[in-house]
C-alpha cells in the first residue's frame, strides 16, 4: 500500500490576478511527419512544431506535458490529414477556448535546369497553420520561395548590366480545396526575374542571367504580380504575399506586403523600400 501524500498540482492552482493568457504553450519542438508529393510519392522529413493554447484569467499555468504527448498519441509520423485533428484535441484536452498550432518544415522539389536539363534538388520552407476558436479551426499554408530579382531602375539608367539580388517572396493561403505545396512554389517563381536551381551548367546560368535581365522586377512589382495570380486562384480564399530583396548595392533590403481576404473583399498593402 503507497501512503506517499499526494503530489500537488500546482499549474492547476487558481490564480487572483484576473488577467488572461492569448497564447501559451511550448515552441521549437521537432517531430517527423510527412507530405505527399504532387508527382505521387510521399515525403519524409522533420517539422518543428509550435503549439500554443488559451489561458483563463483564474488558472495559474497550462499542462505543457499534455502538448508532447498530443504529437505523440498519432502515428510516429504527423501528416497535414491528422493536423487538423490534433489542433482540436489539443484544445479538448487542455480545455480550451482557442488554440494555434504551427508546423514548420524543409520541403524538397526536384527541379530541372531550363537548357542543360540537369536535375538537382531545391528546399522550400513550408508552414502549416492551425487556429481554432469557438469549434471553428481554420487552417493556412505558408510557403517561402526563394528567387532572383533584377532592378528596373539599375537597367534603365547603366550602360553595362544592372544589379540583381536573391529575394525571398513568402506566399501564406487559406483555401476553400486541396492546393499542392508545388502550386504555389510554381505560382511565384513563374512572376519572379528568374527562378533558382540548386545545379546549373554554363549554357544555364547564360539563360537565367539573361532571363532575370529581360524581366527586371521591383519588389513592389513582385508582390503585385503574385497577387494577380493569387486573385485568379480560385481555391484561395485569402491571402498574404511578401517580398524582401536582399539588395546587393545597399545596406538594407526592400519588403512589400500586400493582404487580401477575398470573402470580405478587405486588403492590405505596404511598402518599405
Amino acid at each position: 500500500m503507497n501512503n506517499a501524500p499526494p503530489i500537488a498540482d500546482v499549474q492547476n492552482s487558481q490564480d487572483t490576478r484576473q488577467i488572461a493568457i492569448d497564447k501559451v504553450g511550448i515552441k521549437d519542438i521537432r517531430h517527423p511527419m510527412r507530405v505527399s508529393e504532387r508527382a505521387g510519392g510521399e515525403q519524409h522529413t522533420v517539422a518543428t512544431f509550435n503549439m500554443y493554447v488559451s489561458l483563463p484569467h483564474n488558472f495559474k499555468g497550462t499542462h505543457m506535458s499534455r502538448f508532447v504527448e498530443i504529437l505523440n498519441h498519432h502515428d510516429r509520423e504527423i501528416t497535414p490529414d491528422t493536423f487538423q485533428a490534433m489542433l482540436v484535441e489539443m484544445v479538448g484536452l487542455l480545455e480550451a477556448k482557442s488554440g494555434h498550432i504551427e508546423m514548420t518544415f524543409p520541403y524538397f522539389i526536384k527541379k530541372t535546369a531550363p537548357i542543360s536539363g540537369i536535375k538537382s534538388m531545391m528546399d522550400y520552407v513550408v508552414t502549416f497553420i492551425g487556429e481554432i476558436a469557438d469549434n471553428t479551426p481554420i487552417l493556412w499554408i505558408k510557403v517561402a520561395v526563394p528567387v532572383t530579382s533584377l532592378c528596373p531602375c539599375s537597367k534603365e539608367i547603366s550602360r553595362y548590366g544592372a544589379h540583381n539580388q536573391r529575394s525571398l517572396v513568402t506566399v501564406t493561403v487559406r483555401t476553400s480545396g486541396f492546393v499542392w505545396i508545388e502550386e504555389l512554389i510554381d505560382l511565384v517563381e513563374a512572376e519572379a526575374s528568374s527562378a533558382l536551381y540548386g545545379l546549373l551548367k554554363r549554357v544555364d546560368e547564360k539563360y537565367v542571367t539573361e532571363r532575370a535581365y529581360e524581366n527586371p522586377k521591383f519588389v513592389e512589382d513582385m508582390v503585385r504580380d503574385v497577387a494577380a495570380r493569387l486573385n485568379a486562384f480560385e481555391r484561395v480564399t485569402a491571402y498574404i504575399v511578401e517580398s524582401e530583396n536582399f539588395e546587393s548595392i545597399h545596406n538594407h533590403s526592400a519588403y512589400a506586403l500586400i493582404q487580401v481576404d477575398k470573402m470580405t473583399q478587405t486588403r492590405n498593402v505596404a511598402f518599405c523600400g
